[in-house]
């Protein structure tokens, strides 16, 4: 059986996610994961002790972690969201909550909930579902996201040709 790798990104702003560390390292240790875990943790205070991880990474070397991944699991920010998506991966999505010090509003939450409503991921709220979600993604078909950059590109295109007819 082929061990897959899973990616876990929690972003750079200066703001810790512990408690998703925690519950994903507890996981590991207890064998309820078997894939490779590589994580890049960023301000979090927390270090796993089961699997790899470090505070940020070069891009180069975010960016092969992303294509090795089978599953991204990430906090709620857009730009990972995307990135992932865009690569075709599986993504488990936990909104940071401002409860917890995680961020300074629960913006996260829409996204996250917009994106899960979507098909284009698996939301997590409740880091204690963690190992169901899991294996609930390895299940589930997801929607395949499309960028809207290009519709957006030939629609301007068009605008553009329709002023110079004129």
């Amino acid at each position: 059986m082929c061990i897959t790798m899973i990616f876990v990104v929690l972003g750079s702003q200066k703001f810790q996610f512990d408690r998703l560390l925690k519950k994903i390292d507890s996981l590991k240790s207890a064998g309820k994961i078997k894939e490779e875990i590589i994580a890049q943790i960023g301000y979090s205070n927390y270090r796993p002790s089961s699997f790899e991880n470090f505070d940020f990474i070069e891009k180069e070397m975010f960016d092969q972690y992303i294509e090795k991944a089978d599953t991204i699991i990430c906090h709620g920010g857009t730009g990972v969201i995307i990135t992932a998506l865009k690569k075709g991966k599986k993504v488990i999505a936990i909104p940071r909550d401002s409860k917890y010090g995680e961020h300074v509003d629960d913006h996260q939450f829409q996204i996250v909930a917009l994106f899960s409503k979507l098909n284009y991921l698996e939301a997590l709220y409740d880091v204690d579902d963690l190992e169901k979600v899991l294996y609930r993604s390895k299940q589930k078909k997801y929607r395949t996201f499309q960028s809207t950059n290009a519709v957006f590109v030939n629609e301007l295109r068009k605008d553009i040709e329709k002023i110079g007819k004129r």
